[in-house]
């Protein structure tokens, strides 16, 4: 079973940046591929972000390309997402997501294939 630690949410100024962390525990997330998704206020879950298990990809969905970034330092088993010139749009809660050791491949949009999940972070981008 993997637990996750998350941190760096907040309130943001649009033009503003956040990183969101999210710290697992219960297995090594080396050969597992990687996601954020984010859900806002009377919207469905979406997808922001994915990445494959040797670093490939990554992926993202239109409306963050070019100002967020997912990465992961397995030394320190962390999944991360740079938020860059966030705007109130972006508002939401976000979510990391980890597939199981040996699915390394990913898939932006298929989030059945992420079977373990973090409990959210709120990100606020309000002026």
């Amino acid at each position: 079973q993997l637990q996750f630690v998350e941190s760096g949410g907040g309130l943001v100024k649009p033009g503003g940046s956040l990183r969101l962390s999210c710290a697992a525990s219960g297995f090594s997330l080396d050969t597992s591929a990687i996601a954020w998704f984010r859900q806002a206020p009377g919207r469905v879950r979406e997808a922001v972000s994915c990445a494959n298990s040797g670093g490939g990809g990554p992926h993202y969905e239109g409306a963050v390309e070019g100002r967020f970034t997912i990465s992961r330092d397995n030394a320190k088993n962390t999944v991360y997402l740079q938020m860059d010139s966030l705007k109130p749009e972006d508002t939401a809660v976000y979510y990391c997501a980890v597939a199981s050791p040996g699915r390394g491949l990913c898939v932006l949009r298929w989030a059945e294939l992420y079977d373990y999940w973090g409990q959210g972070i709120q990100v606020t981008v309000s002026s």
